[in-house]
């Protein structure tokens, strides 16, 4: 069995994966919780150092503090499994997170706002308000309402020409207001016409590779 911990340990921390020396705050650990539950699932392990060296825990508390995490922190809920690694005479807490169709979770910080946070390498970053969106339509009984503009057009034509587009310009070079570019954005991401590359720094959309604008008369 130990073996087996050992092998998740080589892995690192990736994007479903994050190791936790110990529990001090359950606020912080919702925030992976919801990041895993939003994106692809993942696993924390509890009592590890950032290193990999097993420290262990006391496995009552840790886990009523994951309990207090998933139920009192976020929102919704997040559900979880646990599992115990015992090895040398310590023990390992694994918390399991599958992905969630009731996206988006919020957790909430310090200040006591809500936020969702998405799980992007080893890092747990703070969803764009595009993605928000595209959650809140994706769980709507009506699904969206499109009509095929001249800004729509302008998007993929210029990203015909540019590898990709971050939100604050597309309202400058297209001339549009805030509200047309999210609902333009969150729409084409729905549809499959553009992907989002999330990271720390910035949220920046580009054309899916699966996208043929031949379909679309006008682009060109």
């Amino acid at each position: 069995m130990s073996t087996a911990l050992y092998k998740l340990i080589d892995e690192g921390e990736h994007q479903q994966q994050d190791f936790k020396f110990c529990i001090n705050d359950s606020k912080k650990i919702a925030k992976s919780l919801v990041a895993f539950a939003n994106t692809d699932g993942g696993r924390l392990l509890i009592g590890v150092k950032d290193n990999g060296k097993v420290a262990g825990i006391s496995t009552d508390e840790e886990f009523y503090m994951i309990e207090a995490a998933a139920k009192i922190y976020s929102n919704p809920p997040v559900d979880f499994s646990t599992k115990q690694w015992h090895v040398d005479g310590k023990t390992v807490l694994e918390i399991d997170v599958h992905p969630s169709e009731q996206k988006p979770h919020l957790a909430k910080d310090e200040s006591g706002k809500w936020l969702a946070y998405v799980r992007i390498k080893d890092e747990n970053v703070l969803a764009h308000k595009i993605q928000l969106l595209v959650w809140r339509k994706e769980s709507s009984p009506t699904g969206i309402h499109f009509s095929f503009s001249e800004n729509e057009r302008f998007l993929v034509n210029y990203l015909q020409h540019n590898k990709s587009i971050s939100f604050s310009k597309f309202i400058r070079v297209a001339h549009t207001s805030r509200k047309e570019a999210e609902e333009i954005l969150s729409n084409f991401v729905l549809m499959g016409v553009l992907r989002m590359h999330t990271t720390k720094e910035r949220t920046l959309f580009s054309l899916d590779n699966e996208f043929d604008t031949e379909q679309f008369s006008g682009f060109k």
